[in-house]
C-alpha cells in the first residue's frame, strides 16, 4: 500500500522532537525519487512500513524516510 508515488512533492514532518533527524529534516520539502521495499512491515505488523521513500530535498541531498514522516504538499488555488 503506497502512500506516495515517484515524482510526488512532499514535506517532511517528523513528529518526535527527540528524533535525531528532527533538527536536520523537519519541515524540509522534496520529491519522491525512489520507493524501496523491505521487510519492516512484517516486523512491525503494519504493511505501510514495508516501504521507505527516497526523497531528494530541495538542496540536492537525498534521504530515506518512512510514510509516517511524510506529508503531501497541498497546493492552494489562486481563486
Amino acid at each position: 500500500m503506497r502512500r506516495f508515488d515517484v515524482g510526488d512533492r512532499i514535506r517532511i514532518d517528523i513528529p518526535d522532537k527527540t528524533d535525531p533527524d528532527y533538527d536536520c529534516y523537519h519541515r524540509e520539502v522534496g520529491t519522491v525519487v525512489e520507493i524501496l521495499p523491505d521487510n519492516a512491515g512484517k516486523v512491525t505488523g503494519d504493511e505501510r512500513d514495508g516501504l521507505s521513500y527516497r526523497i531528494e530535498l530541495e538542496g540536492g541531498d537525498t534521504m530515506d524516510f518512512r510514510w509516517r514522516d511524510l506529508r503531501p504538499i497541498v497546493e492552494r488555488s489562486s481563486e
